[in-house]
């Protein structure tokens, strides 16, 4: 989440306008002369900042909306893996705050403000375009999908990013320099602004996305489409207030200035390596024979602080997770609340709401309160504070995976198998398997399965012995057996006799939290089986089984059950998060038809409200570092132990660097500049004296 600019300080314009090639800072110098606005209602305010800020509302609505469905698009859509799809989302995270400097610079050094929001506005709006048209699933094929994708979020990395230093910096614009209270309360309305956005859009798209359907599935081309829309509507509402802003004309680029004094510096030292030669003070002392003392001094303060914050891309790398890793861990847990069952791309709506519960609460109850113990609560402290407050999120995103992997199934290995008995008889069966001891009691008759078994083969694949013994009777049967399977031996009666089948089951949960479901036909007539309006499944006699289904989770009691005899009600109740069932079809009587399920792969049973501790801690890091800072987050419990050693191997890091850093007051280094200036002078005039006397 973004957070809002500080407050005013005059002499500071050098270090908050460099500043504003990483962040939204408006640059606070002396404004070009300008015919003056219209006011609010009689008041300081610019009529011109209500444009401002519904730009700002409907901007932020549409790149959070987009990006809230992102993850989950990458991972159905374009059926990549988690690891994919998370890189593929960091990537382009990145890029949209790399590309704040390419606007900055033309804002500066070309354009303006005003036309640099205009044109990249327009490049933004395509970008949308083409991200919605590639989610349309009748457009091609998957590498059309893809590459239209790639264009589209390129276009808006480049439209979100470039507008990003110029939007807040362009309202500052507005006021009038002897209005710097009411241009306070601007940014901070501007600031609620973007919160609302984020957090209207990352709790409605995932909605649209996934409790609408269109072209058979999830329809992203609608979530894509809606944020596209707020982005055209920003961008008419931004040229409708055209007539009244003020516009300044680009004033040079600080960046360049910075750059060149700073090569400057080091060019000159290294042309001047002579033992004869004095040292001086700072190595960018050795820019002064073309730059002035003013700007070395500023430069200095500048790198000192971005030596500071070398530690910070981590922890925002980690903490931008929120919208990638923690989606994924959402999509392997319980939905359900009661009232409302949540899409698990909605949990990021949680971190810009409590952002904007803790920031007053922070503000007007906390710091205040440990100003009262006389603690010093400097804002070195408040971002180490925050790391920590980090690294405790992801230790606790670390215990709710652990929980959650107790529901998966077993990793397999090469020469290794999973297995299991359906005894469909009437009666118990016992099973034996060539040379190993499995299953040592008999089975009996619709029992609940045990968990799976693990079966050792010898090599990629194995023919095995299977032995039945039922009722007296003993029958042999052989099956192969391929390594990294997971198999279901069938054990049913048949036109008299014993029978069995050996059927392939799923090797993993099924994905985004939907349920898996097969059916096996215990009938002497083939079924046609309606699970709901739109799927139908056809299901071959005498204990043959379908394909696996892929389900909203949902109680399903209206399926159809059509067979020789006529039309049956079918009844399968709640098909849960993250399972899957084999549901046997034993006999039809009266109008319904009977059934036994059984749950092949456990529900998700850990509850999403799980993730609700982490997400107020890294909310409450976020407020404590992003305010003066920072943010983070990575992957599987592994990763998030991982991660959860790097957020406080660089809180302790910054720590020690923050411990022996001095904070500069600008005026104090211009003194200090002044004086040692006229100290040089005075001693060069002692030195001409001396020489006179002589």
């Amino acid at each position: 989440m973004e957070i809002p600019p500080s407050g005013d300080s005059p002499r500071t314009r050098f270090f908050e306008t460099c500043c504003r090639y990483f962040r939204d800072d408006p640059p606070k110098g002396d404004f070009a002369v300008q015919k003056k606005s219209p006011k609010l209602c009689g008041s300081n305010y610019p009529l011109s900042i209500a444009f401002i800020v519904v730009n700002e509302f409907c901007e932020r609505f549409s790149y959070y909306g987009m990006r809230a469905v992102l993850t989950l698009y990458f991972l159905s859509f374009f059926h990549w893996d988690e690891n994919l799809s998370t890189a593929v989302y960091h990537a382009f995270s990145a890029l949209c705050y790399f590309t704040p400097v390419i606007g900055a610079i033309m804002a500066d050094s070309w354009l303006g403000k005003y036309k640099t929001i205009i044109y990249l506005s327009i490049v933004y709006v395509v970008g949308h375009l083409i991200k919605s048209v590639g989610a349309i699933p009748s457009l091609g094929n998957q590498v059309v999908h893809v590459i239209l994708s790639m264009v589209g979020l390129f276009l808006i990395a480049l439209g979100t990013g470039g507008i990003k230093p110029c939007v807040s910096a362009f309202g500052g614009d507005q006021f009038e320099e002897e209005h710097t209270s009411e241009r306070s309360k601007f940014f901070s309305i501007f600031y609620l602004s973007i919160n609302a956005g984020s957090l209207i859009s990352t709790f409605v798209t995932p909605v649209l996305r996934g409790d609408v359907k269109c072209f058979g599935e999830d329809c992203y081309a609608l979530a894509f489409g809606v944020p596209a829309a707020l982005m055209v509507l920003a961008l008419v509402v931004f040229i409708a207030g055209s007539g009244l802003y003020r516009k300044t004309p680009p004033q040079g680029n600080v960046l360049l200035e910075v750059c060149k004094c700073i090569g400057f510096a080091i060019k000159n030292r290294l042309k001047n390596r002579s033992r004869q030669i004095p040292k001086r003070e700072h190595w960018l002392d050795w820019a002064s024979e073309k730059y002035s003392k003013q700007l070395i001094g500023e430069v200095k303060m500048v790198t000192r602080v971005l030596f500071l914050f070398i530690p910070l891309p981590m922890f925002w790398a980690l903490f931008d997770q929120q919208g990638s890793r923690w989606t994924l861990q959402a999509t392997k847990m319980n939905a359900d609340f009661g009232i409302y069952v949540l899409q698990p791309d909605q949990m990021q709506f949680l971190n810009p709401l409590l952002i904007l519960v803790f920031i007053p609460i922070f503000d007007l109850g906390l710091y205040p309160l440990i100003n009262m113990c006389k603690f010093n609560f400097t804002p070195i402290r408040k971002m180490a504070t925050g790391m920590i407050l980090a690294g405790m999120a992801f230790g606790l995103a670390a215990v709710v995976e652990l929980k959650i992997n107790e529901t998966d199934m077993p990793q397999l290995v090469p020469e290794e198998s999973l297995i299991r008995v359906l005894n469909l008889a009437k009666n118990p069966v016992q099973v034996t398997i060539q040379d190993r001891d499995l299953f040592q009691q008999p089975v009996e008759a619709f029992q609940n399965p045990a968990e799976y078994s693990k079966l050792i083969l010898n090599g990629e694949q194995q023919s095995l012995h299977f032995t039945l013994q039922h009722q007296g009777l003993s029958l042999a049967f052989n099956y192969t057996v391929k390594e990294k399977s997971v198999y279901s031996l069938i054990v049913f009666e048949a036109e008299g006799s014993l029978s069995s089948r050996l059927i392939t089951d799923l090797e993993a949960k099924p994905e985004n939290g939907l349920a898996a479901v097969r059916f096996i036909n215990g009938l002497s007539q083939d079924v046609n089986l309606s699970i709901d309006s739109k799927r139908f499944i056809a299901v071959q006699k005498n204990y043959s089984a379908s394909e696996y289904s892929l389900l909203e989770r949902d109680k399903y009691n209206n399926g159809k059950c059509i067979t020789e005899m006529g039309e049956f009600t079918l009844e399968l109740g709640l098909l849960d998060f993250g399972a899957s069932y084999t549901i046997v079809i034993t006999n039809v009587s009266g109008g319904d038809v009977k059934t036994w399920k059984s749950e092949d792969i456990k529900a998700n049973n850990v509850h999403m409200a799980w993730q609700l501790p982490q997400y107020l801690l890294i909310s409450a890091g976020e407020v404590m570092f992003s305010i003066t800072g920072l943010a983070f987050s990575y992957s599987q419990w592994a990763e998030f132990v991982l991660f959860t050693v790097l957020l406080f191997a660089v809180c302790i890091i910054f720590s020690v660097m923050g411990y022996f850093y001095v904070s500069v007051d600008p005026e104090d280094l211009e003194e200090k500049e002044e004086k040692r200036e006229t100290s040089s002078r005075g001693n060069m005039i002692s030195l001409v004296t001396q020489k006179t006397k002589l």
